[in-house]
């Protein structure tokens, strides 16, 4: 037969329990925060790359396959003037976001200023612990002119 546990050995079993019950919760904290700021990151450098026409590093944070199946467009002779959030990132679940962009552009041989609403979607990529665009680079209308 087994002794009886004291009642020093229980509260100290249920200090153990509740400490590895905290410290797993706080992992998981751990990781969402992580994931948030990987996110902040992601979204922030997309922001600046199309606010100041780095296409190549926006379209750099598309999905790797969605590069596959789309070649980078050519968006040489279009200027960036303005990024503006209009509906903050919002999260369905924890492995996508959600956003509502307007950019203000034009095209520097016609100088006519335009506006493309942008309706971003980030997916989770947990194997490299990454966040990736997966609605492609914005919709920049070209001008009549430009069109052959």
């Amino acid at each position: 037969m087994l002794p009886r546990p004291s009642r020093l050995h229980l509260i100290a079993l249920i200090l153990v329990g509740v400490t590895l019950a905290a410290l797993t919760s706080g992992c998981a904290s751990v990781e969402k925060d992580k994931r948030h700021n990987a996110l902040q990151a992601a979204t922030y450098r997309y922001h600046t790359a199309i606010r100041w026409s780095y296409f190549d590093t926006a379209y750099g944070l598309l999905d790797p396959e969605l590069r596959a199946e789309e070649p980078m467009p050519d968006l040489s002779g279009i200027r960036v003037t303005g990024y503006e959030v209009i509906r903050p990132l919002t999260l369905p679940d924890e492995n996508s976001a959600e956003q509502l962009v307007l950019i203000d552009y034009l095209h520097e041989d016609t100088q006519v200023l335009r506006q493309v609403s942008d309706a971003q979607t980030w997916r989770w990529d947990a194997e490299r612990e990454t966040w990736w665009l997966h609605s492609g680079l914005p919709d920049f209308e070209r001008p009549a002119s430009a069109i052959r």
